[in-house]
């Protein structure tokens, strides 16, 4: 009876520890299916002037004027690619905790990186409404289509940031305040006004803000940042790329238009295709170093080079095949990868 109860005792706390497990994967499945949507939408630029002016008309039917105004906001943050972020936030408290820390924690976490991304991303669509105004995938953006004012959207930006630093400061820790502010200046100040316009190596060196959440998740926790956490960070930064320049062949005519020099406008389709597949091997091998390293097991290691090499699948395919169905093809794969690989990441860290 002694063992029974015991069994009965382990088997309760691994499922308690389960639940919360397959409600993060879930959840970021979810945060990948939604972040590619982006693409998915017919862009505005791509419509015949008829079309453009029955759905403008129907979405103004549709929301009242206190809800084109929150719509308009919320636009502005973009949200399809802060859900992305703030999964691997989570994520990253995971498995610096081996499972999920208190609910407390990981709402101040949520809600500060929220407003860091949003504030980013607002200041970003402030100062890139010119070219934003040109490209057809963002010409329905809140300040191209009058929806916001820039200057609203500045003080929107500017007053996120501010509060995101307070909500992680008192509520989480400093370190994580500090590292979420680093990645604002970063993403607005490196990325924006310098890289964005500048280099075709934009999005391989900004691509460093979008990795920063991972480190103020694991900060969050630790108060601390290690080893692991800085591979984590590496598994994101060399993520990016081919994520990123998948997107770019598919919509490389609206960067031509903005003259903003993307790799694809730059060094031409050929060339951007080499650099996925070579950034894919890359990513592959930095994933290995987690297991290297003893901070993950073999379960890790099974999905890291099943995960991987469906990666690198793709990018040999986009290599070979001139067309855009392979970049379509990796770009939703991507999404999907960084998702199931931080999943993988947390359920290895809690069995090993």
């Amino acid at each position: 009876m002694k063992f029974l109860r015991q069994t009965a005792r382990v088997f309760v706390g691994f499922t308690s520890l389960l639940a919360p497990l397959i409600a993060l994967w879930g959840a970021l499945m979810l945060l990948a299916v939604l972040a590619t949507r982006q693409v998915r939408a017919v862009p505005q630029g791509a419509m015949p002037e008829e079309l453009k002016g029955i759905v403008a008309r129907e979405e103004k039917k549709e929301l009242s004027p206190l809800r084109q105004t929150i719509s308009g906001y919320i636009d502005l943050m973009k949200p399809h690619v802060t859900v992305l972020l703030l999964g691997t936030t989570v994520a990253a408290m995971a498995i610096a905790g081996r499972g999920l820390p208190s609910f407390g924690l990981v709402l101040a976490t949520l809600l500060g990186g929220a407003m860091a991304a949003g504030s980013a991303n607002c200041i970003n669509c402030y100062i890139d409404r010119d070219i934003d105004q040109l490209m057809g995938r963002t010409q329905r953006r809140s300040l191209p289509s009058g929806r916001v004012q820039p200057l609203q959207a500045l003080i929107f930006g500017v007053t996120l940031g501010v509060g995101s630093f307070f909500v992680l400061a008192f509520f989480v820790n400093l370190l994580s305040a500090l590292l979420a502010c680093s990645a604002i200046f970063f993403y607005i100040f490196i990325y924006t006004l310098w890289l964005k316009r500048s280099t075709a190596q934009n999005i391989v060196i900004g691509g460093a803000a979008g990795a920063v959440p991972v480190l103020v998740g694991w900060a969050a926790v630790t108060n601390s940042i290690t080893l692991p956490a800085i591979w984590l960070f590496a598994i994101i930064f060399y993520w990016t790329p081919p994520h990123f320049w998948a997107l770019s062949l598919l919509i490389q005519k609206d960067y031509e238009k903005a003259n903003v020099p993307m790799l694809p406008v730059v060094m031409g389709e050929r060339e951007t295709r080499r650099q996925i597949f070579l950034y894919s091997l890359l990513l592959l091998a930095v994933t290995m170093m987690l297991f290297a390293m003893h901070a993950m097991g073999v379960f890790y290691l099974v999905g890291a080079l099943l995960l991987g090499g469906i990666l690198v699948y793709m990018a040999v395919r986009l290599l070979l095949d001139q067309t855009k169905k392979w970049a379509r093809t990796l770009f939703w794969y991507s999404n999907c990868y960084l998702a199931l690989i931080f999943a993988v990441m947390v359920l290895d860290r809690v069995m090993h």
